[in-house]
């Protein structure tokens, strides 16, 4: 076997989009800091230009990193009037959560202009917010428990619309 030589190449120059992301990442409130400062970092290095969150929510910096840099942070009292007007904007609104009717996300057709709706750690989506929505995308799991973690789903979801528009 032919010996290869791997030289580690950190903090690179990112890669440049044709165009900016339309996707807007929402949050409910959640139960930790933690999880939405990693849903921080993963959408900075995605492109994501906007991230929704409600509530007490704040992110914490040193765990977001430079992920905070170059995206607009919201705060809302509630999800459902910041997505009432997304929609009039032409967003298609589709939940990260296990539903009767979720299609799996590694099957689905993503939108380009979308906000991917994420639910809270213990609760998933309110009932209110599933009603508005236009479809649910859900993650197989193929043991226990039964759901990713609510940071790492969204991570999954983020590569997923990556991979369907590489460059924007």
């Amino acid at each position: 076997m032919e010996e290869r030589e791997f030289v580690q190449q950190r903090h690179q120059e990112f890669s440049k989009l044709d165009r900016p992301r339309e996707l807007v990442v929402a949050c409910p409130p959640m139960r930790s800091n933690v999880n939405l400062s990693r849903i921080v970092r993963a959408a900075g290095c995605c492109g994501v230009r906007r991230v929704i969150c409600c509530g007490a929510s704040k992110v914490i910096a040193k765990i977001a990193r430079n992920g905070l840099e170059g995206i607009e942070i919201e705060n809302h009292r509630t999800l459902l009037p910041i997505l009432s007007r997304l929609r009039e904007e032409d967003y298609e609104l589709v939940g990260l959560e296990q539903t009767s009717g979720s299609e799996s996300l590694f099957e689905a057709e993503l939108r380009r202009k979308m906000v991917l709706v994420v639910g809270n750690e213990r609760t998933g989506i309110d009932e209110e917010v599933l009603r508005i929505l236009d479809r649910t995308v859900e993650i197989p799991v193929y043991g226990l428990p039964y759901s990713h973690n609510a940071a790492t789903a969204t991570v999954m979801a983020l590569y997923e619309y990556c991979r369907q528009f590489p460059r924007g």
